[in-house]
């Protein structure tokens, strides 16, 4: 990869980071509920813009930049399994396996359906 590459990886990714970091407080700030609702909505709607690059099949340096710069940065596994571990640790164990079945399915059906999207484009 090229220097233009590499300072296009870090800036992409931290626009995306802090575009996670955004949403995800608005949604929390918006919708009062013990479940991680604004986790879910940027990691679906990550799930599904990540299926739309595979639809539209982008490669090379353009899927570095797009799927692991910037979708890679604006998802996060971390923050939904620190999550689910504290509803766990609060006694809220049907709440911690509900967001992790949820976040599963709902999140392999988004990919599916960015991926349908992207292969119309």
């Amino acid at each position: 990869m090229t220097a233009v590459t590499w300072v296009a990886v870090a800036a992409l990714g931290s626009v995306a980071a802090v575009s996670r970091f955004l949403v995800g407080g608005w949604i929390s700030a918006h919708i009062s509920s013990p479940f991680p609702v604004g986790t879910l909505v940027v990691n679906l709607s990550g799930a599904l813009l990540l299926g739309l690059v595979a639809g539209v099949a982008l490669s090379g340096n353009a899927l570095v930049l797009v799927g692991a710069a910037t979708i890679g940065s604006y998802t996060t596994f971390s923050t939904w399994m620190l999550e689910t571990h504290r509803l766990s640790a609060d006694g809220q164990k049907s709440m911690a396996v509900a967001n992790v079945m949820v976040s599963i399915v709902l999140g392999v059906a988004a990919v599916a359906l960015g991926r349908a999207i992207g292969g119309w484009l």
